[in-house]
C-alpha cells in the first residue's frame, strides 16, 4: 500500500467535497459517492463510484467497452493492452468481468499507479495484471507482443496525447493487433474538435475505424481494427448488447442503436 505524504483534508458530509488530497500535481477528491482523478486541472482523469467500483461512471470508458459487444464472447479479449491507467477503471472493469484476461498496463506517471493502488482499488493480481511505468509510445513501438484488444487513454494535465496521436502510434496500435484483434481510443474534442485524430487512425487502418456518438462531456470514441470493426449488419449487434448488459450491467444499447440509426 502506497501512503502519499501531501496534507489532506477532510469536510463534513454536507460539503460538496467530502474529501480532498493534494500530491504534487495529482488531486483526488471525493463527493457524492464518486471518487475522481485530476492533474492539478479541471480535466477528469477517471473516476469512481465508491458502492460499485467495477462499473464505468464515465461515459467514454463506456463506450470504449463496445468492442465486447463488437467482438462478443467471454473468452475475448485472452490479451489486452492498456495506454493510460488514470483511475484504474477500465483495469477494474475488464478483470471482473473477463476472467481469463490477461491485461498488461503501460502508465508514464508512477504516482498514478500509486494512486490507483490507495485510492482506486486497482487490483493486485500479478498473474493477470502487469503495470509497466513507461512512455506508451515507445513501449508499443519496442514489443512485439500481440493483443487481442488495445485501449488507449493517456493524457496530460491539459488534456494533450503528445505521442499517442501520430500516425506512427496509430501503425504500431495496427500492427500489435492479433487477428481479429480491436483498439478503441479515447479522443477529446478541443480546439478544431477530434476529426483530425480520427482521420490520422481511420488512414492508418485503411479505412476499417467505427466512430461512435460523441460523448455529453466532449469525448469520441474510435474503435479501429485490422478489418472491419463490425461484422455483418449492424443492427445484429443489438443481442450482444443485451448480453453483455445481463452479463457485466452495462447498457451500450443506445449506443448500437445511434450506430444503426447513423447507418
Amino acid at each position: 500500500m502506497h501512503t502519499f505524504g501531501g496534507k489532506g483534508r477532510f469536510r463534513t458530509p454536507e460539503s460538496p467535497v467530502a474529501l480532498e488530497y493534494r500530491v504534487s500535481s495529482i488531486v483526488i477528491s471525493e463527493a457524492r459517492g464518486v471518487r475522481q482523478l485530476h492533474f492539478g486541472s479541471p480535466w477528469v482523469q477517471g473516476a469512481m463510484r465508491i458502492a460499485r467500483p467495477w462499473s464505468l461512471e464515465i461515459e467514454y470508458t463506456r463506450q470504449m467497452m463496445a468492442a465486447l459487444v463488437l467482438r462478443p464472447g467471454a473468452g475475448w479479449p485472452a490479451r489486452v493492452l492498456q495506454i493510460g491507467l488514470g483511475a484504474a477503471s477500465v483495469t477494474r472493469f475488464l478483470h471482473r468481468h473477463r476472467p481469463c484476461a490477461r491485461i498488461d498496463v503501460v502508465e508514464i506517471l508512477p504516482e498514478v499507479v500509486a494512486a490507483a493502488r490507495q485510492y482506486f482499488r486497482l487490483p493486485d493480481d500479478p498473474a493477470r495484471l502487469r503495470i509497466t511505468i513507461g512512455d506508451g509510445h515507445d513501449h508499443l513501438a519496442g514489443t512485439r507482443a500481440r493483443y487481442d484488444f488495445i485501449v488507449v487513454d493517456g493524457f496530460d494535465g491539459e488534456g494533450r496525447a503528445g505521442m499517442l496521436d501520430t500516425p506512427a502510434f496509430y501503425l504500431n496500435c495496427r500492427a500489435r493487433l492479433a487477428r481479429s484483434g480491436l483498439a478503441a481510443f479515447n479522443l477529446l474534442n478541443r480546439g478544431r474538435g477530434a476529426m483530425a485524430a480520427v482521420g490520422r487512425i481511420d488512414k492508418a487502418f485503411d479505412g476499417h475505424a467505427l466512430v461512435l456518438p460523441e460523448c455529453a462531456a466532449g469525448n469520441t470514441v474510435v474503435i479501429a481494427g485490422a478489418d472491419s470493426p463490425v461484422r455483418g449488419a449492424v443492427e445484429a449487434l443489438r443481442d450482444p448488447a443485451r448480453e453483455l448488459r445481463k452479463q457485466t450491467g452495462l447498457d451500450l444499447l443506445p449506443v448500437v442503436e445511434a450506430l444503426i440509426q447513423a447507418r
